[in-house]
């Protein structure tokens, strides 16, 4: 089949959930012998000629966007829709909730479309109110002009059929099981087991201020060492700066993806405060390598990491918790070991069959028609 992922960054995977699973489920689907193209945002400051015609695979189509926080997802899907209207594909897949209104353009040029809604993108702190009635709206054209939506988790599954009566594919992401060593810790001057870990760009739904409170305030011996950073959030991350003593380390955001997996594997616990948005490619990558988790306490979390995890709402939740693990270090080591079981039930392998089987039967529900019409219940809204 030919086959079109559509509305992330795109490939290689640099930046968030979404883009990692086009990466992984994307090289899967080519090597199984599929045609799939790829839309992808030209990065800042490149050239035409430094950018790859295909990558594992894939081809690449490279379109630029208006770089705002407010326009920058969704020019740059008007102009891959526009483009893959013209190309035509056998099945789209397109990411991103917020992508909705321009649906109906691929329905006009015929092309079977499935929208992967993510998390609850309207409860995210940085939209406004315009902004949150936006995604909310989105949500709604999503339910209505999708022949099918893919939920990551259950959820979210269970907020669209509460919310609109609207059945959902469930497709969570992949749980990688590394084992990567340790041999460049020593490049930042770590030690394995030898540190807390936060992964994460800094919003306040990740509740990364939260978390680095709670550090401050606990009698923690080992460093916490935080990675993210965020381009349009310049007052919470002056904010968790602000927040930290001297046992914090800043790294900034880590695109060296072995360096990033030894972090991981190496981090005495990790910790998760990401709240709103299904199943989080960070959270799985922990437990893959085995890292003991404390998470913010919400469906989500505990859907992946179930009873291997620690769970907080607030700063001293993490105080405590991080108290604990340091005063246990043999319990704590039997969580991520327990955690690592638990990511053996996330196969990109199986994510990705999970694709093409749905990508095949794409056409037969476009034609049958049998959508929700988008109109919210009184119980979703409660």
């Amino acid at each position: 089949m030919r086959i079109a992922l559509v509305g992330t960054r795109g490939v290689p995977a640099r930046y968030g959930g979404f883009e990692t699973a086009v990466e992984e489920v994307g090289k899967r689907l080519a090597a199984a012998g599929h045609e799939v193209t790829v839309y992808c945002r030209r990065p800042r400051g490149s050239t035409e000629e430094e950018l790859p015609a295909t990558y594992l695979g894939m081809r690449l189509v490279v379109l630029p966007a208006v770089r705002s926080r407010a326009a920058e997802t969704l020019t740059h899907t008007g102009l891959s829709v526009a483009h893959l209207c013209r190309a035509g594909t056998d099945a789209a897949f397109v990411f991103n909730a917020a992508n909705a209104p321009l649906l109906p353009l691929l329905r006009a040029a015929r092309i079977p479309v499935a929208t992967h809604v993510d998390g609850l993108e309207w409860k995210r702190a940085k939209w406004s109110g315009l902004g949150r009635r936006y995604y909310r709206m989105a949500e709604s054209l999503a339910v209505r002009w999708s022949d099918a939506l893919i939920a990551d988790a259950q959820g979210i599954a269970d907020y669209y059929r509460r919310s609109f009566g609207a059945p959902t594919v469930q497709i969570a992401y992949g749980a990688p099981v590394i084992d990567p060593g340790a041999a460049r810790l020593g490049e930042l001057g770590l030690e394995p087991g030898g540190y807390h870990l936060v992964v994460a760009r800094f919003e306040p739904e990740n509740n990364v201020l939260p978390i680095v409170e709670g550090f401050r305030r606990s009698r923690a011996e080992l460093p916490l060492v935080v990675v993210g950073s965020a381009p349009y959030a310049h007052a919470y991350t002056t904010a968790v700066h602000d927040a930290a003593d001297g046992r914090v380390r800043f790294l900034g955001g880590v695109w060296d993806q072995d360096l990033l997996d030894q972090l991981y594997a190496g981090a005495a616990t990790y910790l998760h405060g990401h709240s709103v948005g299904g199943t989080n490619p960070s959270l799985l990558r922990a437990i893959g390598a085995g890292a003991p988790v404390i998470a913010f306490d919400v469906d989500f979390n505990r859907e992946v990491v179930r009873s291997a995890g620690r769970y907080f709402t607030g700063p001293d939740d993490v105080a405590a918790l991080v108290e604990e693990a340091e005063a246990d270090p043999d319990g704590t080591s039997a969580r991520g070991k327990a955690g690592l079981e638990e990511a053996a039930r996330y196969d990109w392998d199986e994510v990705a069959e999970a694709y093409a089987e749905l990508a095949a039967r794409l056409p037969a529900m476009r034609r049958e028609g049998k959508r929700p019409t988008g109109r919210r219940t009184r119980r979703g809204d409660a």
